[in-house]
């Protein structure tokens, strides 16, 4: 019997004022919202309190999901924040909608 397909999510975290953006991977974008939401991981989103997910991208390979993330951590701001425009222009938690 074939395995599922294993997805890997690149994301947009912000805080509840939209004033600061995270870019990350992960191949369990439930867990790894939670974990945010929670202050289980250490670092750059506990410090900024960062536990709104508004943006999110699904992929099959795991080398065209880290080559998008670094695309989208390299670009700038602006370019993020019409990213989430285009696809969530209300900034809502869409983590809510699991």
């Amino acid at each position: 019997m074939p395995s599922d397909p294993k997805f890997y999510y690149v994301y947009i975290l912000t805080n509840i004022g939209n004033t600061v953006l995270y870019t990350g991977l992960t191949n369990d974008i439930e867990r790894r919202t939670y974990e945010h939401k929670e202050k289980l991981v250490k670092g750059f989103t506990k410090k900024y309190n960062l536990n709104k997910l508004v943006y999110f991208e699904i992929y099959e390979e795991i080398h065209m999901a880290i080559a998008r993330e670094k695309q989208i951590k390299g670009g700038s701001r602006q370019d993020k924040i019409n990213l989430v425009n285009r696809k969530n222009k209300e900034w809502r938690d869409i983590a809510k909608e699991f």
